[in-house]
């Protein structure tokens, strides 16, 4: 974002949901997900119109699946925890594919899986759909408290920067015989991550007092468009 490009999520594109005002889209993810969560676990159909809805809104956007589904990854842990759910609840069970399970479990387990997706693809839609700047000026519109929006300007545009330090550095253990994946050497990993986080902070010190220099008073100049 201060480098003039755009996040790494953005898809680029001119489609009706691109042009939307960011402010709007966040109410419509929100009310959406809050529709999403309060739907009844066994009610399949409303789900169903629910994900209809959602993939209409990602071809409206013109966003290839291809683009989206890989970045999708992030919720393997829920996916994990949603595939082990009717192994571990408790209740009458019943027999899927020849394994005995919790059908309460199985039942939560289907539906975290289905919502949980559907949250996951509805923000990685609005964040292949939205610039940075945008959202931020977005959350602005509805309120948010100033620091926040703050903080989150500043976690956009560090976090290439910190993200190229980590891949120096993983390429400086290697270069010394140290495989970072191994769990001989997570010791070396850990202290490389410790300091790398004070290397963090000291440049958020830095930047700190260069905006204390140049008049920073507890705000930054109004994001808005003329």
């Amino acid at each position: 974002m201060g480098a003039g490009h755009g996040h790494r999520l953005h898809f680029h594109g001119h489609s009706p949901v691109h042009r939307a005002p960011a402010h709007v889209k966040v109410l419509v993810l929100l009310g959406f997900m809050l529709v999403v969560v309060a739907t009844p676990r066994q009610a399949y159909a409303v789900l169903a119109a629910e994900a209809a809805v959602l993939l209409g809104v990602v071809l409206l956007s013109r966003v290839p699946l291809t683009y989206l589904l890989p970045r999708m990854v992030v919720e393997v842990p829920f996916v994990v925890f949603a595939v082990l759910m009717p192994f571990i609840s408790h209740g009458p069970r019943t027999e899927v594919l020849g394994l005995t399970v919790s059908e309460p479990g199985l039942v939560a387990g289907i539906a975290l899986l289905i919502k949980g997706s559907m949250g996951v693809l509805g923000a990685l839609t609005l964040a292949a759909t939205t610039e940075p700047q945008d959202l931020l000026r977005g959350l602005e519109r509805l309120r948010m408290p100033d620091l926040i929006v703050q903080i989150m300007g500043f976690m956009i545009r560090y976090l290439d920067v910190v993200t190229a330090e980590l891949s120096r550095m993983m390429t400086a253990l290697r270069s010394r015989g140290c495989d970072p994946r191994s769990p001989r050497h997570w010791p070396v990993l850990a202290r490389s991550l410790g300091a790398l986080f004070i290397r963090s902070y000291e440049r958020g010190e830095r930047v700190h007092l260069a905006m204390l220099s140049r008049g920073y008073d507890g705000r930054l100049p109004d994001m808005e468009r003329p």
